[in-house]
């Protein structure tokens, strides 16, 4: 991409500099404080092409996000920190500078932490020299894909691209509405969801971010509280179920955001009705980052976000807009209303075929967890096997079910054929930070599973 563009798009929408920018570990942030951070972190950054941004501290994150921006960085976004995915991206970007959270290293790899070395609190009294703004067409991130059906996939995403998907986002959710609300969010940061829908949707929308990421009922419910005005959730099907389930009482929400997988529309009636609050759906890939919404509760059908369209031909449904560069083939079968209004019956690596019976493992999904006594449960397709006959396998988190009652009332919900086998019951399942199921998870799942 060129870098001669003359259009440049503001890091932050916040209304002035003592505006509040973010709750970090209980003390309020300005945005003086932040853009001073941000100042102070691209001093000291070596030069690099590519910034590895591993902080978990959102604080931190959106920091070594502006800086990068600052120092036309590139900020890798990975799906994970493992050892095997940090040695292949150490391979495919050799000179690499790992940001991290305070405290934190990665040995063998040349790391600096985010924040200031004395805290925030070190840079009281530093000028305020203006908002930053960069040019539209900078590369500003590679975000990857989850893996969940392969190898992590890199996305390149300019900073136009970005900021204008989440101007669209925010436009569809009627964001304005909530003022300078609070953002919590349960989601990965360097996942595209949390990326665009958690730090980007808060800094480029005048909300407050909030610095923690919890994860367990409690742990949100207590970051929920530590904002002083209008809350908004950011969150997925699995944490929004963990929350229900959980029964214990939260401050008043305004709003709830949900993606990352398919949301049963009675979850999300149940959902409004517990925590007082409407919830809406965003839908979006990597490869494209957001494109539609929808309040589950009200409708099936999603919306695409201003500028964005979609159109069908033979190989699937394919998506165009302003922000993005080109046309996109989605991985999803699409049921055209318009070409902004339509119906999603899940990916297309997800239908299956058995003796000529088609399903989705979408539907059979849904009809095995709603099954009472089932608090988890997923059908997949396991390795194939030596005879070649295609078989569904199936694992499940249903403590009080033996796998004759569970089979017979699934044969009440589905067509026989579809039966998972094997069939096998574990204590939970293989999720990701985003609650997503990686496949090589769920087959080594099975595999350490089988009886002796």
């Amino acid at each position: 991409m060129t870098m001669l563009s003359t259009t440049r798009l503001p890091l932050l929408r916040h209304g002035g500099p003592d505006d509040l920018f973010a709750l970090h570990e209980g003390k309020p942030v300005t945005v003086r404080g932040y853009l001073a951070a941000v100042r102070d972190l691209a001093r000291r950054l070596p030069d690099s092409a590519y910034l590895l941004n591993l902080c978990g501290d959102r604080l931190g994150f959106a920091v070594g996000l502006g800086a990068a921006l600052l120092r036309r960085q590139i900020s890798l976004h990975p799906p994970n920190d493992t050892p095997t995915t940090l040695r292949q991206l150490e391979e495919s970007y050799p000179g690499l500078i790992c940001l991290t959270d305070t405290g934190a290293a990665y040995p063998g790899m040349t790391c600096i932490e985010a924040l200031p070395p004395g805290g925030l609190d070190s840079l009281t009294g530093s000028p305020f020299d203006g908002d930053l703004a960069f040019p539209a067409d900078q590369v500003a991130a590679i975000a990857f894909t989850s893996g969940s059906t392969g190898r992590p996939m890199p996305q390149v995403k300019s900073w136009g691209t970005l900021v204008r998907s989440v101007h669209g986002a925010g436009t569809a959710l009627e964001v304005a509405k909530l003022g300078p609300a609070g953002l919590v969010g349960t989601v990965p940061h360097q996942h595209m969801y949390g990326l665009e829908s958690v730090i980007l949707l808060a800094i480029q929308h005048g909300l407050v971010l909030h610095a923690g990421r919890p994860l367990f009922p409690a742990d949100i419910a207590a970051s929920l509280a530590d904002l002083p005005d209008r809350r908004m959730l950011v969150t997925t099907p699995v944490h929004l179920q963990a929350l229900l389930a959980d029964g214990g009482d939260l401050p008043p929400l305004d709003f709830i955001l949900c993606a990352t997988a398919p949301l049963a529309p009675q979850l999300a009636v149940d959902a409004e009705a517990r925590l007082g609050a409407p919830l809406h759906e965003i839908y979006g890939c990597s490869e494209t980052g957001q494109l539609a919404v929808r309040r589950t509760s009200a409708t099936a059908d999603w919306l695409c976000i201003d500028g964005i369209r979609l159109r069908q031909d033979e190989q699937g449904t394919w998506a165009s807009g302003d922000f993005l560069d080109g046309e996109t083939l989605l991985a999803d079968v699409i049921e055209l209303k318009s070409d902004t209004r339509f119906v999603l019956h899940g990916r297309s690596a997800d239908q299956v075929n058995i003796a000529g019976k088609r399903s989705s493992l979408a539907f059979l999904n849904h009809h095995l967890n709603s099954v009472d006594g089932v608090k988890d449960g997923v059908f997949f397709m396991p390795r194939d096997g030596e005879s070649g006959t295609i078989r569904l396998a199936a694992l499940v988190v249903a403590p009080g079910l033996t796998a004759e009652t569970l089979l017979a009332r699934l044969r009440e919900r589905i067509d026989p054929i579809f039966l998972p086998r094997p069939l096998r019951f574990v204590d939970a399942l293989p999720r990701n930070p985003t609650g997503k199921l990686p496949r090589e998870a769920l087959l080594r799942m099975l595999d350490d599973s089988r009886p002796d």
